[in-house]
């Protein structure tokens, strides 16, 4: 596996892609189980890339989205993001923009709305891996499994099905130490209001089973049955109705999620993901700053979680633990 420059895999081998002429079918897998399939911001960048040219190209009609190893995954990679929390002099947030830090362009500064603001504001934008899916007019289908947390979630929300196995787990931990989270207006519609709401407040994941009742999930099966639980569906739409009708039938579900307010809801998201440094603590919460960050973002979430019932833990190890 090739190495960037940060020391972290090339975008390449983090996000694989390969396509079935005969079916129809392409897969992108998510390919960094030792660090939970975590996206680097480049990867992010190559996955909406993959999104838009499954989009062009003829030879596809559905696309899968999945995990390599136990899991489909917890979210991006904080800490490749730590510095934009922490006073690291060397940290630039321009490769989230596509932009060398050696082409010239003077950032806003820490301490200034724009300066995070600038960041979230691409939640709405599909080009940067975010909210890709919701351009893509083919059918998509995330096979979820083990941890669906954070921009796995995302991914989650914005695709036309999900299959999962029975011990998959959904949710973000972001709820647990901001309040809030890029996908949300799409989650509550999704979900229905009242659930999600209990997410939320509370924090806790949900079970694919739970997700299955509150309309989340399509279909949920045992762990060694996914994959084929998975290509059921995918040949199933594949053989369905002709590329032109998908792409009519998306652009009618897109017009009614735009009537619902996807959109705006992508730009609220940012909205309040850009307000965080406006958050006054109450004392003992878990906050994403650089006090966080310098006690190791792992321990301190793990610290955390256990304070939460063991059902209502993120982690497997955190729910199988009574104390």
């Amino acid at each position: 596996m090739s190495k960037s420059e940060s020391g972290r895999p090339a975008p390449e081998d983090i996000v694989l892609y390969e396509k079935d002429g005969a079916t129809k079918i392409a897969t992108i897998t998510l390919h960094r189980p030792e660090a939970l399939n975590a996206p680097t911001i480049a990867a992010r960048h190559r996955f909406a890339d993959l999104v838009l040219r499954a989009n062009v190209d003829d030879d596809v009609k559905v696309l899968i989205i999945r995990g390599s190893g136990e899991h489909f995954g917890s979210g991006a990679d904080l800490p490749e993001m730590a510095g934009m929390f922490s006073d690291d002099p060397d940290y630039s947030v321009l490769p989230e923009f596509k932009i060398g830090a050696d082409e010239g362009v003077n950032y806003p500064p820490k301490g200034s709305y724009r300066y995070l603001a600038g960041v979230t504001n691409l939640y709405a934008n599909s080009n940067f891996g975010l909210r890709s899916l919701q351009d893509f007019k083919k059918i998509s289908i995330v096979e979820a499994k083990g941890y669906c947390y954070g921009w796995h979630f995302y991914q989650a929300a914005d695709a036309d099905m999900v299959i999962a196995s029975d011990d998959a787990l959904f949710g973000h931990s972001a709820f647990r130490y901001v309040g809030w989270a890029a996908r949300m207006w799409q989650w509550a519609q999704t979900m229905g209001l009242r659930k999600f709401q209990e997410m939320v407040f509370t924090g806790r994941p949900f079970t694919a089973r739970e997700m299955q009742e509150c309309n989340f999930v399509n279909s949920v099966v045992p762990r060694d049955r996914l994959e084929d639980e998975t290509m059921k569906f995918a040949l199933a739409c594949a053989r369905n109705r002709p590329t032109d009708t998908i792409v009519m039938q998306k652009t009618f579900f897109e017009v009614f999620k735009q009537s619902q307010g996807e959109y705006m809801g992508s730009m609220l998201a940012g909205w309040l993901e850009a307000m965080l440094p406006m958050v006054k603590p109450d004392g003992g919460e878990l906050n994403v700053d650089a006090a966080t960050f310098e006690k190791g973002l792992a321990a301190a979430v793990k610290d955390n979680d256990s304070l939460y019932p063991p059902e209502w833990r993120l982690s497997y190890k955190g729910r199988a633990r009574n104390i």
